[in-house]
């Protein structure tokens, strides 16, 4: 990373740093360049002179990706992700929704509360399983337990091993309750009150 004063040209008595920590004039204000591998150059980031330190807040501490490198990132971020939200608004619009939802956990967590609908396939069995209960041209969501548990995550990767469309569903069967989406137990349907920490009370999209 390379600090330079912003506005500054090259004249050889401006200050130059190769990182945090470097010196100059107190009270000059430093723009920080982040270069990604193979050179092309990112975003800039300011920073502030106290003394002789250069003072990095801890969000520029690390400058931002490049857009392009950015858009890249967030894009396949969304290509391997789905929300509890979007998944609920699918599948509760007229037709088909175009995937099917599977839940990766054991029996016993099944019986305790499951997303209406989802098939039933513990990741263990997936590999001698999957293709009798799973259709290669249709996309699959996976979730688990909640943020907390890797177990979609695992389950997603048995199942692109094996040639499927997969996506693992953010904040598992937790975030399904929590935001007061319909579920099914052993003992039948159930709903609980939207947490307002994680949807809107009384409004039916969150605006994301």
């Amino acid at each position: 990373m390379e600090f330079r004063a912003a506005g500054a040209d090259k004249a050889p008595d401006r200050p130059s740093f190769d990182g945090v920590g470097g010196t100059g004039r107190e009270g000059q204000t430093m723009t920080a360049t982040s270069t990604t591998t193979g050179g092309a150059t990112g975003n800039t980031g300011t920073v502030a002179i106290t003394g002789n330190a250069v003072a990095v807040n801890p969000v520029l501490r690390v400058a931002p990706a490049s857009p392009a490198a950015a858009a890249a990132y967030f894009g396949a971020s969304l290509a391997f992700h789905a929300d509890v939200s979007d998944v609920a608004a699918a599948l509760g619009a007229d037709g088909d929704p175009g995937f099917v939802v599977l839940d990766s956990r054991s029996t016993e967590s099944w019986d305790q509360g499951h997303v209406p609908g989802a098939i039933h396939l513990p990741t263990a069995l997936i590999p001698e399983q999957a293709e009798q209960l799973l259709d290669r041209a249709v996309p699959v969501v996976t979730y688990c337990w909640g943020p907390g548990c890797n177990g979609a995550t695992r389950a997603a990767l048995a199942l692109a091993e094996l040639g499927f469309q997969v996506k693992e569903m953010l904040g598992g069967f937790e975030y399904w309750a929590r935001e007061g989406f319909e579920f099914e137990t052993w003992e039948g349907h159930e709903r609980r009150a939207a947490d307002p920490l994680t949807a809107p009370a009384g409004a039916e999209d969150c605006g994301c």
